[in-house]
């Protein structure tokens, strides 16, 4: 097929790679032209021509504002019959809103927020949360497990999108708690990587520690790691979830703390920074009793 990307950061460019590997045609745009022509694929040079000669587009752009922006100017021309898969994580709202849009002009939109960083992204490994009319889903199914190593449709336009922030939910809740816990474990002086495998090798690890375990081992010992998923988006995360259980009616003291651990890193100068330097920081210098 003759697919475009919307948005080519870490994640856009990886299933960029993926979907050509697998022997699409593709195209790409990125409100950055210089990132989006760094990978080599053809750069459409706005989101209207993205769309207007593409038989689908894969949107995964940086929140709702972003999502908004990028549709306006890719349903101003004659998309009807295109299929859209959007993937970025943001409110049901946001995707709700665009799934009337979409249909309204006589184009499909599938929303399919995943779980997974770039290297499952890049290997078609990534798990899809997929919401809309299950016609949708059906045609847009073949590329979505191009992409991913499990798709469910969990229901209509927003579903997706709520199922996304929950199951980040824990895993960033769990960021603060392993910040915490290395705090206390630090002071035995163990080794590094050796503390690290203690803690993966237990029922209170999260799955992301048999994978991330050794890098955050190397980040403790000194050796920074390359930027997979920054402080600032799981932050920009967390507040969409407090969003959403606000709106809900319910509280979320969990959440709440758990954002504070990310404001208290990005105030430190560690936004841009992989999500795993946040408990490196934190259990370096943790803050003090009243502080």
């Amino acid at each position: 097929m003759k697919i475009g990307i919307a948005g080519t950061g870490k994640m856009g460019a990886a299933i960029a790679a993926r979907l050509k590997d697998v022997g699409h045609e593709i195209m790409v745009w990125n409100r950055t032209p210089d990132k989006a022509r760094s990978l080599g694929h053809p750069v459409a040079q706005t989101p209207a021509e993205l769309a207007q000669s593409r038989e689908a587009v894969i949107s995964i752009l940086t929140d709702g504002k972003a999502v908004d922006e990028v549709y306006t100017a890719m349903l101003a021309g004659d998309v009807r019959g295109k299929l859209f898969i959007e993937m970025s994580t943001v409110r049901p709202e946001v995707q709700k809103k665009l799934s009337q849009k979409v249909s309204s002009i006589g184009a499909a939109l599938v929303e399919c927020p995943v779980g997974g960083t770039v290297g499952p992204a890049r290997q078609g490994q990534l798990f899809g949360f997929a919401g809309g009319a299950s016609a949708d889903i059906e045609r847009a199914m073949p590329l979505l497990k191009q992409m991913c190593r499990r798709v469910e449709h969990v229901g209509g336009a927003g579903a997706g999108a709520r199922m996304k922030l929950a199951i980040n939910l824990p895993l960033l809740c769990y960021w603060g708690a392993l910040a915490e816990s290395l705090s206390l474990a630090r002071s035995l002086g163990l080794e590094e990587s050796r503390l690290m495998d203690i803690l993966a090798d237990t029922s209170g690890a999260a799955a992301m520690m048999k994978n991330r375990g050794p890098i955050i081992a190397a980040a403790l010992a000194g050796k920074e790691p390359p930027v997979t998923s920054n402080i600032d988006t799981m932050r920009k995360d967390l507040a969409e979830m407090l969003a959403e259980a606000r709106q809900l009616g319910w509280q979320a003291p969990m959440t709440e703390k758990a954002l504070e651990h990310f404001d208290h890193a990005s105030k430190q100068g560690l936004g841009s920074k992989d999500c795993v330097m946040l408990p490196v920081s934190w259990s370096a210098k943790p803050q003090k009793l009243g502080s």
